[in-house]
């Protein structure tokens, strides 16, 4: 089950979720909203158990860990994999896009986007989940919402240069093994990609405030790629 799916499923039970394309907008959580309040459900416009379950009666159990259809932030990271910054002088448009319908002052994506990244994927798909005030800082992240233990869709924040220093990088969790996370972030050799960070840099863990909190699940990944130690 996906965006996709419920997507179809609200559009089959009368609601307007907009264009059946997988992109969980601000269209498709007004159907949400919409649908919820017709079952007497708290009209959070978040996708949950009890939501689902209405929406598909005779569905199997959902999917959980990485596929869980209610992480629908992680899933918009996911959707962007492959996005890259302009190598020229110019600037990816899209890139500046989010910073716009963030209510971001941005520049030039030779900025680090890494927490730009995040915030657009917050902000496009939790209508109502507040970001830090300095959402461009990697390290602002680790006010975010709430605290958690590293599970799939958890902010995942990071040091970055030396832990003293004010720099750092923040993305999705992905999964890990004995000694680094695998994040799905931006800004990961200037493009959003899948990218192994050592688990010695780990400041914190976040989860959005909005959406119920999880039993968080570490998801284990066997690692073939060398360690990402530079993400600016």
């Amino acid at each position: 089950m996906n965006a996709k799916d419920i997507q179809t499923a609200l559009a089959q039970a009368g609601f307007r979720p907009g264009p059946l394309d997988g992109i969980w907008g601000r269209q498709t959580i007004a159907a949400v909203r919409q649908f919820q309040l017709s079952k007497g459900l708290e009209p959070d416009g978040i996708a949950g158990p009890l939501t689902l379950a209405a929406l598909f009666p005779d569905a199997k159990p959902r999917d959980s860990g990485l596929d869980d259809p209610t992480l629908v932030w992680f899933h918009e990271a996911r959707r962007l994999i492959g996005t890259r910054e302009d190598p020229s002088t110019g600037n990816n448009p899209k890139i500046l896009d989010w910073a716009t319908n963030a209510g971001i002052t941005y520049g030039s994506d030779d900025i680090p986007w890494c927490g730009l990244f995040v915030a657009h994927c917050i902000s496009s798909t939790l209508d109502r989940e507040p970001t830090p005030a300095s959402a461009l800082s990697a390290r602002a992240w680790g006010r975010f919402g709430i605290p958690t233990e590293p599970t799939p869709g958890a902010v995942m924040v990071f040091w970055r240069k030396s832990v003293q220093s004010k720099l750092g990088h923040v993305g999705f969790y992905a999964g890990e093994d004995a000694t680094a996370y695998r994040i799905l972030g931006g800004n990961q050799s200037d493009q959003v990609s899948l990218a192994w960070v050592a688990k010695s840099r780990f400041l914190a863990a976040r989860w959005p405030s909005t959406v119920p909190p999880v039993t968080p699940t570490p998801v284990k990944v066997k690692r073939t790629d060398s360690l990402s130690w530079n993400e600016g």
